[in-house]
């Protein structure tokens, strides 16, 4: 299957790409999928993506849509992605 990627701060510097389509063996899930994003662009990808680098535990201010749908209304990381789906990455945001 092939999903497309979309990319916002710093994935977007990381990637040097604001979209990136990844193919990916069928029956994956978001999670899945973020680990092959962080095994292409490294250590600094790994710190911005999981809040725990050792136990893979992803940082809960950052969002995940799947085609347009928060990933945590769906399955959260569990969601199934399915061939052409869109997943965008965003990034936490701070105000004050």
């Amino acid at each position: 299957m092939e999903v497309k990627v979309r990319y916002f701060t710093t994935l977007r510097e990381l990637a040097q790409c604001t979209e990136e389509k990844f193919k990916l063996e069928d029956d994956l899930c978001l999670e899945d999928l973020i680990e092959v994003i962080v095994s292409k662009y490294g250590d600094e990808a790994r710190r911005y993506l999981y809040s725990d680098e050792n136990q893979r535990i992803i940082d809960p201010s950052v969002r995940f849509l799947i085609n347009g749908k928060d990933s945590t209304m769906i399955q959260g990381l569990k969601t199934k992605l399915k061939d052409g789906d869109i997943i965008a990455i965003i990034p936490p945001i701070g105000g004050g």
